[in-house]
């Protein structure tokens, strides 16, 4: 037998042996490559199976290249950003930022001496004794119609007067509002005795009055939102009882700030309820009501012992004054809660 046999059994010459070796380790074009991975694989299909293996071929999805879907990729979260800037600015400051993202936020809704309300819900709010409503008169008890509308106003006047004057609001004595007081209302006149000399938690001037201590405090601009109004029904003994609700938001600062100084927002929420009374039936003088409740709801206001006064913190001081329960002093769903007494924790406003 030869060095080799042919594909028809035939022997091999000796020449034809030598030269297929020397064109193996040369590498003739045409020598026979081994197969790759993928075509030993198709081979063993279509070896076994009976269809030749034509399914699986047509079943074999290659991947999509990689640097494609990176590109999709790139273009949707480009185009999500995009939508981010045009909806909402503000937040591109907080994701992109840094640690001191809060700064320009923050700024662009501080309140300034010329927007002082800039950032609160009270911007939007009436001005003064516009946002103090009453509703229309009628006949209640011992009062005509005429009477209860001249009641009405005049006990709004007592409203603007203790948390809207001027003169009050810097620390002066409210005589109007208390010449609307009847004189014959003994614990009431006690209060009024010593609440502005030397004030205590029972006597505190602020429980009927907004007043700032001129030294320390200042209001800044003409304006204080307000926002409530008056209600009515019969009461004791066929009175006229008059209910007011009414939130005040007074902004203030350092009396002696310059115009770049920190600005805070005073709120107080005061209800008081009055009584217009028969004067055959309760000793009263013409004109005047009995107080029958108070009570007021304060953020930014001050902490601690009585001072007569509101005094809001500023700087440093904030913290301090933030140390109790989380409250909207914008909120009015709730009933007025607080009787101005020491255990009333001051609340942390979640907003000004």
């Amino acid at each position: 037998m030869g060095r080799g046999t042919g594909s028809d059994g035939s022997s091999r010459s000796d020449e034809e042996w030598e030269r297929f070796l020397r064109e193996s380790v040369a590498g003739a074009a045409d020598a026979p490559k081994e197969p790759s991975a993928r075509a030993r694989d198709v081979a063993r299909r279509v070896r076994t199976d009976p269809r030749g293996g034509s399914e699986g071929w047509r079943g074999y999805t290659p991947a999509r290249p990689k640097r494609r879907t990176g590109r999709y990729l790139i273009g949707l979260l480009a185009s999500l950003a995009l939508l981010v800037v045009a909806f909402v600015p503000g937040r591109v400051v907080d994701l992109f930022a840094g640690e001191d993202h809060d700064a320009p936020a923050e700024a662009g809704r501080r309140p300034t001496v010329d927007e002082p309300f800039r950032g609160s819900p009270a911007a939007d709010w009436a001005s003064g004794a516009e946002g103090i409503t009453m509703p229309p008169a009628g006949a209640v008890g011992w009062m005509n119609a005429a009477q209860v509308e001249q009641a009405l106003a005049r006990s709004r006047d007592f409203v603007v007067t203790s948390g809207l004057d001027r003169g009050v609001l810097r620390g002066e004595r409210p005589e109007q509002a208390i010449a609307l007081i009847n004189p014959h209302q003994k614990d009431v006149q006690d209060l009024l005795k010593t609440a502005f000399r030397t004030p205590t938690e029972k006597n505190d001037p602020l429980l009927l009055f907004s007043r700032f201590q001129p030294s320390s405090t200042r209001l800044v601009g003409d304006v204080v939102k307000t926002k409530g109004g008056l209600t009515y029904r019969e009461g004791e003994h066929g009175a006229l009882q008059v209910t007011a609700d009414v939130t005040f938001v007074y902004p203030v600062t350092r009396a002696d700030a310059d115009g770049d100084d920190e600005i805070v927002r005073t709120i107080v929420r005061r209800e008081l309820v009055l009584s217009w009374d028969d004067p055959d039936k309760v000793t009263t003088e013409p004109g005047t009501f009995s107080i029958v409740s108070y009570k007021y709801d304060m953020t930014n206001g001050g902490c601690g012992a009585p001072t007569g006064y509101l005094t809001p913190p500023f700087g440093k001081g904030r913290g301090a004054d933030e140390s109790g329960q989380q409250v909207d002093p914008y909120d009015r769903s709730a009933p007025v809660a607080r009787g101005g007494t020491a255990e009333d924790e001051c609340g942390r406003a979640i907003r000004s």
